[in-house]
């Protein structure tokens, strides 16, 4: 009999980097229902940013097809709107509307593969905050700078329910020299946006715990969850000081080995559910530092929503795979500020 063979998180990456989209064993395996998973939708590309909507369906971005899309409970896919650029983070705004951070193209992609990252662009000129009328499908940019510098790959968002967003920067590289990311709070009307943080290395997922007292930030290839103190909505408690660790936040934890932390959502516990690279899956940290990890067949697991009459149902997107699941989660999720 012949021993099966088992694939670490790392070799399924470089299998799926080097399979052709339509015709990819990782697809394929993925898609099997797995751990009580739910495939709802398959051939996305590049899922990312999923909002669970009232009607049931689940808005999300496409990142290599650079639209907003509508997956029905069936797993019927329309498209919402053409957003160019690189859409990579949405959310419900206080008009009904998408917010999306879109990164503005900050990488391409590498032709014939199964739904990764390729070289940067010869050019870049950063990205934008994006707000989408659901009613029309009209797009509007609401930011592309801040204090005159433009916005570095912007990557997610959320609303705090006092009129306005955290959102991140990723950053940007040419695979040489890399332009540093930040944390931003701006107004969904348009009238303001701060940089609270700037030269942060690679800053992704972006939270609010219950009592709003916090945001926290996932610093992805640093693999590392940080929580910064507000003293008012959409304020910090400290002033970026440059060098000073004291003003970087605190570290709530670093994941050990090669694992990167993309995108996040809280459960109504205060926890905070963070999509995990590399290592597959979802991380769950309390705001001891204390965290555990739920494996998910995708090894570029990079975002999740909750939603259902009790909110423990969860979305997951799986981007490598081009695919979303959906799951049971054992806790509720944290009610956002808005839905649509």
């Amino acid at each position: 009999m012949q021993k099966p063979v088992t694939l670490d998180r790392r070799s399924l990456l470089r299998l799926a980097a080097a399979t052709p989209l339509l015709a990819s064993p990782l697809a394929a395996a993925a898609a099997k229902a797995t751990d009580g998973l739910e495939v709802i939708a398959e051939g996305l590309l590049f899922p990312e940013g999923p909002i669970a909507m009232k009607d049931g369906s689940i808005v999300l971005v496409e990142m290599r097809a650079r639209t907003l899309t509508r997956i029905d409970a069936k797993g019927k896919r329309t498209v919402l709107a053409e957003l160019g650029g690189g859409p990579n983070g949405a959310a419900i705004g206080p008009d009904g509307a998408v917010y999306v951070a879109n990164n503005g193209g900050a990488w391409g992609w590498t032709e014939g593969v199964t739904n990764m990252p390729g070289p940067p662009p010869a050019v870049y000129n950063g990205g934008s905050i994006q707000r989408v009328d659901l009613a029309t499908g009209k797009v509007t940019t609401l930011y592309d700078r801040c204090d005159g510098r433009l916005l570095t790959g912007p990557n997610d968002l959320v609303f705090d329910g006092h009129g306005g967003f955290w959102f991140t920067c990723y950053g940007q590289t040419d695979n040489e020299v890399r332009r540093l990311g930040g944390l931003y709070y701006a107004r969904a009307d348009g009238s303001q946006i701060t940089r609270w943080r700037s030269a942060q290395y690679s800053p992704n997922g972006v939270g609010l715990p219950p009592d709003g007292k916090v945001v926290y930030m996932a610093d992805c290839m640093q693999g590392r969850l940080y929580a910064y103190d507000l003293s008012a909505p959409g304020v910090l408690a400290t002033r970026e000081i440059p060098n000073d660790p004291t003003a970087q936040g605190r570290v709530i934890a670093t994941l050990t080995g090669y694992q990167w932390l993309d995108s996040l959502k809280l459960q109504a516990d205060g926890a905070i559910c963070v999509a995990t690279l590399f290592n597959g899956g979802v991380t769950t940290f309390q705001p001891d530092g204390r965290y555990v990890h739920r494996t998910l067949p995708d090894a570029v697991t990079t975002n999740l929503v909750f939603g259902g009459a009790d909110l423990r149902d969860v979305w997951i997107t799986g981007s490598s795979s081009g695919i979303l699941y959906k799951t049971r989660w054992p806790k509720p999720g944290l009610k956002l500020a808005h839905y649509a």
